[in-house]
């Protein structure tokens, strides 16, 4: 029994639940802007974490014969065969339906019909039809990894405005190269299975240039946040340090001589990126002149 629940743990990728409640969280607190409603807070973090999950074990469900091609991905549960399709696909089904009726209860419906769009586009845009299909599907599937942090916003403020807009792209414009690095330096993996990824039909060359170009576009959506009033400056500093650090990184890459450790390097910092980007948005939000009289003021 041990066993089967570890198994079960696994094929929801918690590694991937565990990123997206971080980037949860910078949104919903970012929203709240010091005034946190932890009524509302914990199914937001929780509903948001089980939908998530669930579109990582339909994504396990959907890449389980590519899975065992590729040495990265050969040993999850779903690709060993230790957990059944059809078992794996009513899991999954109850977290969806489980973390829905979460953010149903306890949010709004804007909040609700971000985070579906997100699981339906990667599912099923993402996972059933691009990834084997077309190049541009990262650039797609982008858009399902900014509605965590983009649904904890809207649990807040209920409406999409422009600090919904600068995350949208603040998380979807991080995905970019964040994920060619990865295809870069499991190059081998992704060309033996033919995924049409950037690296593998383009050359890792141009892997480079969309690397950087996503990093400048990404490091002006990250100071947006303070030139529209919604953080102060101490976020702006580490925003700004950090996007220099990664067109450093990025510039790098067009004068090493070992691709995929460069390639490795750029992925683990972009992580470290995303997280402390998080973190300061939560913790350095303001309220911006245009919105001040149309959020609920805190009663000390």
């Amino acid at each position: 029994m041990p066993e089967l629940l570890k198994n079960y743990l696994l094929v929801a990728k918690p590694g991937i639940i565990l990123g997206n409640l971080v980037t949860t969280a910078g949104g919903f607190f970012l929203a709240s802007r010091g005034c946190i409603e932890t009524s509302v807070m914990m199914p937001v973090l929780s509903g948001i974490s089980l939908v998530v999950a669930c579109g990582c074990v339909f994504n396990n469900c959907i890449d389980r014969s590519m899975d065992r091609k590729m040495t990265r991905t050969r040993n999850r549960v779903l690709a060993q065969g230790l957990i059944a399709p059809k078992a794996a696909v009513c899991y999954a089904a109850l977290l969806g339906a489980t973390g829905t009726a979460l953010l149903w209860t306890a949010t709004n419906l804007l909040s609700v019909a971000v985070v579906l769009s997100g699981l339906a586009i990667y599912v099923g845009v993402y996972s059933l039809y691009l990834k084997r299909r077309s190049i541009y599907a990262t650039m797609i599937g982008s858009l399902a990894g900014a509605a965590p942090p983009l649904a904890g916003y809207c649990a807040v403020t209920n409406r999409f405005d422009l600090g919904a807009l600068i995350l949208l792209l603040i998380f979807s414009l991080w995905q970019m190269p964040h994920c060619y690095a990865i295809a870069i330096f499991r190059l081998d993996d992704y060309a033996s299975t033919d995924i049409p990824v950037v690296p593998v039909r383009q050359g890792i060359l141009a892997a480079k240039r969309h690397i950087a170009g996503y990093v400048v576009a990404f490091v002006a959506a990250t100071l947006m946040l303070t030139l529209g009033g919604y953080t102060g400056y101490d976020y702006l500093a580490v925003a700004a340090t950090l996007g220099l650090c990664w067109l450093y990184l990025a510039w790098a890459g067009f004068r090493t001589a070992d691709d995929g450790r460069w390639a490795k390097g750029l992925f683990v910092f972009s992580f470290m990126s995303i997280f402390a980007l998080s973190i300061m948005m939560s913790i350095d939000c303001t309220a911006p002149p245009a919105t001040v009289n149309m959020l609920v003021t805190c009663t000390p």
